[in-house]
């Protein structure tokens, strides 16, 4: 017992250290070379953004590697979402704690086209963390709905949508509607809900609807109501400034609903396991437009989501039959470990190559 505590605690020291070694030669190589990029930008908007996308994702494959060698997979199954994966799309997901976007960037690292044109909707904490800056220059949106300025905060999100999502060309906008995780929403939650006779939830919060309302207000395509997904699939494939098509509403699941977290994530402390996501696909055509249905939709897909993880944390299997019209195979996500060493190596050099950069131009001052 002593011998095995002893290995836990020198394995989480080891991945410490290397994680905050990571940090320190990804996260400024990235800055750099958008600073020096800089340029091209106005030169050349959308060379300089494809590039961009690029090293973003080349910076969360880092984090999905973090994961990844702990021994924390992830797992897909539900609604078959290959028609949105060039497509403008809305993914909508509760919120458990700080190892659901880490479990997002492993899940979205295998694929291509996800991650260089995503746009994730945080709050404003976040950026204030080490990779505030990379969200900011990647234009990513920090939400802060303070009382009293609920509708500044919508106006800058409505403003963003546009001169950010859709002007680069953004394919999927990650937002949580429950505003914070469930820990710390659950009571609070549930009094609200008490008090406005509305349903009394346990495995997840209710949503608060504000973001979602400006976004299908903003960048919603056309309201038409039991319209084809085929249909939308392929009109999104040739329309040009494109309007968002897609909703995905996922479900996080954790083990016998015990969320990992970033500090697990970090220090592997816990066995290895599986992080479940499952996924519904909605025709944004279908989705209300008015708020009272819009909030009706939203809270029926959580009412959804509680009897989903009720069943998942009883059994340990999704109800797939029951919440899911086009399903896939269930798949477990695989990264591709010759693709981690490549990238380390090209963070590496580049960080050996700005520092001999700064070097001889510091020879000059």
């Amino acid at each position: 017992m002593e011998q095995s505590r002893l290995t836990v605690w020198v394995k989480g020291f080891l991945r410490l250290c290397f994680v905050l070694v990571n940090n320190v030669y990804t996260i400024p190589t990235y800055v750099i070379w958008m600073l020096l990029l800089t340029p091209l930008r106005f030169l050349h908007p959308e060379l300089f953004w494809r590039i961009e996308g690029l090293f973003f994702h080349w910076l969360l494959a880092m984090v999905s590697l973090w994961s990844w060698s702990a021994g924390y997979d992830v797992v897909e199954l539900g609604d078959d979402y290959r028609p949105c994966l060039h497509s403008p799309a809305l993914v909508i997901a509760n919120h458990q704690s700080t190892a659901d976007v880490p479990m997002l960037m492993a899940a979205y690292n295998a694929k291509p086209n996800i991650l260089p044109n995503i746009m994730w909707i945080m709050d404003r904490a976040f950026k204030f963390t080490n990779f505030g800056i990379v969200s900011i220059m990647h234009q990513d949106f920090f939400i802060q709905i303070r009382r009293g300025k609920r509708d500044e905060c919508l106006k800058e999100l409505r403003d963003h949508l546009h001169n950010s999502f859709s002007a680069l060309g953004r394919h999927w906008m990650i937002l949580f509607p429950e505003g914070g995780f469930l820990r710390k929403r659950r009571e609070t939650s549930q009094r609200y809900a008490l008090k406005n006779n509305l349903p009394v939830l346990e495995h997840v919060s209710l949503p608060r609807t504000g973001a979602m309302e400006a976004i299908v207000e903003e960048l919603a395509v056309p309201y038409q109501p039991s319209s084809k997904i085929s249909h939308v699939s392929q009109s999104s494939l040739h329309n040009g400034p494109k309007l968002i098509n897609w909703v995905l509403d996922l479900t996080i699941a954790y083990p016998e609903g015990k969320p990992l977290d970033l500090p697990t994530i970090i220090t592997g402390w816990r066995e290895p396991c599986k992080t479940f996501l499952f996924y519904r696909v909605f025709n944004m055509a279908d989705v209300p437009r008015e708020q009272e249905g819009l909030t009706k939709w939203l809270f029926d897909r959580w009412v959804e989501k509680e009897e989903m993880l009720k069943h998942f944390y009883e059994t340990g299997k999704f109800p797939v039959e029951k919440f899911s019209s086009h399903p896939m195979p269930t798949q477990v996500i695989s990264q591709d470990a010759l693709r981690f060493v490549i990238l380390h190596i090209f963070f590496l050099v580049s960080s050996y190559v700005h520092y001999r950069m700064f070097s001889f131009v510091y020879q000059f001052w």
